[in-house]
């Protein structure tokens, strides 16, 4: 069996635990749909030559022990039975041993792979064959049940990730080609089948069709796409042809990234898991000390001193002290929650995230695209009576044409695309604010009424209390008209702003939007905090002042003026379907289907991984200290140490199964 290790931060060796990379780069760059669709299978069980070993040793030490015990025939002498016991004992004590020799080369004696070996070869020495046997076969029996923990986790989180076609159809022209989809350049054209998984991301240039996007935001109803709507590596297309332009390269993909940043999920260790591995390098040498009193220093005080009775007393002190079950079944417990998280949609990049999610927090959320769809539209433009009004909304559409904002995009889809195009002149798009530039020589704002204070145009007669969105215009130093729009509240913003509070979490609601506006969504979603007309400095300024050691900070939001707010909180989260790359870039949680709902849902479970996780520590802690006391005292036997150590093992790591097989 393939041994995993954990190192400390000078590279030396403390135990053997579960895989920490979930996958390697090298192994899934380069990942085919159909290449390697028989290698997942494979992956995601068990093979054979992982459990033939564990399955020889266990029919041969059945037949021994019933052998030994039942039938006892006369050919059964010693150096037979000591032949078949060790028959049984070693496909499973080889492996085990050479990692122990291999430690000790690395000058690392205290592993629990030199604590198994010594005490079952100690075994062996004073006659205890059934014993030695138990001890390497349950730990074997355990490492099968880690591998499936791991491979299934592997299989929830492959679901996510990368499972693109290698090969795709390229558009030139008249003309359909097959080539690699590594070779496709940005602004490539591709053709897509039904039924087609797409390669690359791109925006759809031919009409509306159904995608299934539940491998990148585990949503099963089909999401229709219409024509200049993005289409991402990932999803499939489902009922009719369909033809995409591509906007980023293979490896530059929203897919790719998140790749990358799961790779490194289980590299960030949980306080609780840091915990365990520095106790463990204490722990350990004093219990191995500990042994060798118990066996020499009756010695000096025990009157009828029998050397095999002590020996096998420390043999069993040594049994009892391997810290497998924890140092396996912690961090496979943070695994299991990350991975039933990748099943519903969230990536978590790290397991000291879901502890900080599982504790005290208080959570900032942006407005627009987070608590609201981001889609807006337009409901009124006022134009003053004297300005043209055909004429300004030209120019409006050639600034609003530069700009990727959501509010963008809404006025150009309502203003329509002007016949003859208007040369912009030092445009310049002021972060928090709106647009600035130069036409016909004559200076041009269009951005929120505080950026016309700015340039000292303050007789704006907008209704301070309006609950929309105002875009305001001015033009050669006067104010001349606004637009009115209004965003949507998601379908689930109320369900899960409600389900934060019964978690009695403290929600304050940050937006650049107007401050009327935003107080009014956060009415109607009962949020107690809400503040408006923020800069990205005022929103990260608003999280520092929170930040301390008790109440961890969480900020949810999805565009790039988030992105700073995002870095700088204790747990940042940004929704990864229409969130900017910036912000998915530095968040530690993705929200893969920007549902708010998932946000209670990713505390949920990071409070199930904790409970676990803290259930097997307190699990392993307590039953090895109860038979270590027995054992020093001689009232425990070697079976009882086999269960104090491999067993509790076993049972922590299916306790912690459970994580990846519940129902959130």
């Amino acid at each position: 069996m393939k041994h995993q290790h954990i190192y400390d931060s000078e590279g030396k060796q403390l135990c053997c635990t579960l895989e920490h990379k979930i996958y390697s780069k090298a192994e899934h760059t380069h990942n085919h749909t159909h290449e390697h669709s028989h290698e997942h299978t494979h992956e995601h069980g068990l093979e054979l030559n992982e459990i033939i070993p564990t399955i020889v040793s266990l029919v041969l030490f059945i037949a021994t022990l019933i052998i030994h015990h039942w039938l006892n025939p006369q050919w059964f002498s010693h150096s037979v039975k000591l032949f078949m016991y060790l028959a049984a004992y070693l496909p499973v004590a080889f492996p085990v041993c050479m990692q122990a020799i291999k430690s000790i080369k690395k000058g690392e004696f205290f592993t629990e792979f030199f604590l198994m070996s010594i005490a079952t070869i100690g075994a062996f020495a004073i006659g205890e064959y059934p014993e030695a046997v138990t001890v390497m076969l349950f730990y074997a029996i355990g490492e099968v049940f880690q591998t499936l923990a791991v491979k299934r986790a592997k299989s929830n989180i492959e679901s996510l990730l990368d499972q693109r076609p290698s090969m795709v159809t390229k558009v030139e022209g008249n003309t359909q080609q097959t080539v690699k989809a590594k070779t496709i350049e940005i602004g490539n054209e591709l053709f897509l089948k039904p039924g087609d998984k797409v390669a690359l991301d791109g925006i759809l240039v031919s009409t509306a069709t159904t995608f299934n996007t539940a491998s990148l935001t585990g949503e099963s109803v089909p999401q229709l796409i219409k024509p200049g709507e993005m289409v991402l590596a990932g999803m499939i297309n489902l009922k009719s042809t369909a033809q995409i332009k591509v906007t980023a390269k293979y490896s530059d993909s929203r897919l790719s990234k998140l790749l990358e940043a799961i790779q490194e999920a289980s590299a960030q260790k949980a306080p609780t898991e840091l915990f365990i591995r520095k106790f463990a390098k204490i722990y350990t040498p004093l219990v191995v000390v500990f042994a060798l009193l118990i066996c020499t220093l009756p010695w000096l005080f025990v009157s009828h001193y029998v050397f095999e009775q002590w020996l096998y007393r420390a043999l069993i002190f040594l049994v009892i002290s391997c810290p497998c079950a924890l140092v396996i079944s912690i961090p496979l417990g943070y695994f299991g929650g990350i991975s039933a998280a990748s099943r519903n949609g969230i990536l978590i990049k790290g397991g000291n995230f879901m502890d900080i999610l599982a504790g005290k927090i208080s959570i900032f959320l942006d407005k627009t695209g987070t608590i609201t769809e981001g889609v807006f539209k337009v409901q009124n433009i006022s134009i003053l009576p004297h300005i043209d009004n055909s004429k300004i909304l030209q120019m409006v559409y050639a600034m609003e044409s530069n700009s990727t904002h959501p509010i963008a995009e809404a006025i150009c889809n309502f203003i329509g695309k002007p016949k003859e195009a208007i040369t912009i002149h030092n445009f310049e798009e002021i972060a928090g604010y709106g647009l600035k530039g130069n036409i016909e020589g004559k200076e041009i704002l269009v951005g929120k009424p505080a950026l016309l204070t700015q340039h000292g145009i303050n007789s704006i007669p907008i209704q301070i209390n309006q609950t929309h969105t105002i875009v305001a215009i001015a033009f050669n130093n006067e104010y001349v008209g606004h637009i009115a729009l209004a965003d949507e509240i998601k379908a689930d913003a109320k369900q899960a702003i409600d389900m934060l509070h019964k978690f009695g979490i403290n929600i304050t609601m940050l937006s650049g939007d107007k401050s009327t506006v935003v107080s009014n969504v956060a009415k109607l979603l009962n949020i107690q905090n809400a503040y408006g007309d923020l800069l990205p400095d005022d929103k990260l300024n608003h999280v520092k002042q929170s930040k301390n050691n008790e109440t961890k900070t969480v900020f949810i939001g999805d565009g790039v003026n988030d992105a700073p707010s995002i870095a700088i909180s204790d747990v940042g989260v940004a929704m990864g379907g229409l969130g900017s790359d910036a912000a998915i870039e530095v968040a530690d949680v993705v929200i893969q289907n920007d549902q708010l709902v998932k946000i209670p849902l990713a505390i949920n479970i990071s409070k199930t991984t904790k409970h676990v996780v803290w259930q097997n520590v307190f699990m392993a802690f307590g039953v090895k200290l109860i038979v270590l006391i027995l054992g020093a005292g001689g009232v425990a036997t070697m079976w009882e140490a086999v269960f104090a150590d491999v067993g509790v093992a076993l049972l922590a790591i299916i306790n912690a199964m459970r994580i990846q097989y519940k129902k959130f």
